[in-house]
């Protein structure tokens, strides 16, 4: 584990989490190594409009962004992207790669088009679709390569601009009252629509953007749950909160009586999914 983060290991073994978080920021360099997608041509609704984007291609080329996390998590590896290793469409706008977002993703996502493409009906209409999109705006990518990799993977001059748990409920429960204790919110998590990607990036970033050091809950999209084990949740959180967070966890709910039994139920969890005790 990083020496970056003292207490970590402590603080994990507390919350029965075995995985240690990710880290997520963005770095003019490009990686050495790393899980990529593989190059495909940027694209932008300038092209849509201009009829440049060979949409076979970019489908044909399809991978999910929550895809090469899961498996950068089962190596303990690093995970990249960029303008041209994005992987899907709806990655490239989450991630800052790319924005306003296609009309052809806007259908894609809603109700589809007639007789060419099924839509997902994850919203009722294209008009809902893009105030959605519009709505979200994620922040621009400040520097060309987004990485996603453990924390015990980051050098010293290296920091996470997001910090992103992966849990079941059980353990889950410690993050949410964790993060009300350390900022006295009530409504410091929060749990917006979207796909598995901008619930760990620009659902962050978007809240960061107001102001607000908010904890976001994910893993919803049905898409990408493929990606997570079964009954298991993203929780994502901006660096200084997960700091404040491991700095005072030990004067909060998780040293009391309370939390002894919700460990006992981690535990049965654990061993319910064939992954020992906590």
């Amino acid at each position: 584990m990083s020496d970056q983060w003292p207490g970590l290991d402590e603080f994990l073994q507390v919350l029965g989490l075995e995985e240690e978080p990710l880290g997520l920021y963005y770095t003019g360099v490009q990686p050495e190594t790393g899980l990529t997608p593989d190059p495909l041509d940027p694209i932008s609704r300038a092209k849509e409009i201009k009829g440049e984007i060979n949409w076979g291609a970019v489908f044909g080329g399809f991978s999910c962004v929550m895809g090469h996390i899961w498996r950068a998590r089962r190596k303990r590896a690093a995970a990249w992207f960029s303008a041209d290793h994005y992987g899907c469409p709806g990655g490239a706008f989450y991630l800052g790669f790319m924005k306003p977002q296609t009309e052809l993703i806007v259908h894609y996502v809603s109700t589809g088009l007639p007789g060419q493409m099924e839509g997902e009906c994850y919203l009722p209409s294209p008009d809902k679709c893009r105030a959605f999109f519009e709505y979200l705006d994620p922040r621009p990518a400040p520097k060309p390569f987004m990485v996603v990799k453990p924390l015990g993977l980051f050098q010293k001059d290296e920091k996470p601009e997001l910090v992103v748990f992966f849990c079941r409920p059980e353990s889950l429960a410690g993050l949410h009252q964790l993060a009300a204790f350390v900022t006295g919110e009530a409504e410091v998590v929060r749990s917006p629509f979207g796909a598995g990607c901008s619930n760990i990036t620009s659902w962050p970033f978007f809240y960061l953007s107001r102001g607000r050091q908010a904890a976001v809950l994910g893993g919803w999209d049905p898409s990408a749950r493929q990606f997570y084990k079964t009954d298991e949740l993203s929780f994502t959180v901006p660096l200084t909160l997960f700091e404040a967070m491991l700095a005072q966890w030990p004067a909060s709910f998780l040293t009391r009586k309370a939390w002894r039994t919700s460990r006992q139920k981690i535990a049965r969890s654990r061993r319910a999914w064939g992954e020992g005790e906590a």
